[in-house]
């Protein structure tokens, strides 16, 4: 079985920052593509930003210049630092990991974690 979890989201004003990390436990023999996805209130969740095993990246266009996706392999953990946001970027995060384990690659969902951003 393999967990994740997120964590960093919370409320902040248009044009603050905040930093999402999401760590990967269990029976985990390594992974490959990890990202973040988002889910706006009445609409369909959305691809925020990937990051490959051999570290390229890619954002949606609503995010480029503001976010920046990162992973630390030795902690099993993806990262998302938010800067200048806006009020549009107000959703539901969840990470995602495709995780070897044994012979298979599986994808993986956290939870969520709300993020606000509201003066």
């Amino acid at each position: 079985q393999v967990q994740l979890v997120e964590s960093g989201g919370g409320l902040v004003q248009p044009g603050g920052s905040l930093r999402l990390s999401c760590a990967a436990s269990g029976s985990i023999f390594s992974i490959n593509a990890m990202g973040w996805y988002r889910q706006a209130p009445g609409k369909q969740r959305e691809l925020v930003a990937a990051i490959t095993s051999g570290g390229s990246t890619n954002y949606a266009d609503s995010v480029k210049g503001r976010f920046t996706i990162s992973r630390d392999n030795a902690k099993n953990t993806v990262y998302l630092q938010m800067n200048s946001l806006k009020p549009e970027d107000t959703a539901v995060y969840y990470c995602n990991m495709a995780v070897v384990a044994g012979a298979v690659s599986m994808d993986y969902w956290g939870k969520g974690t709300l993020v606000t951003v509201s003066s």
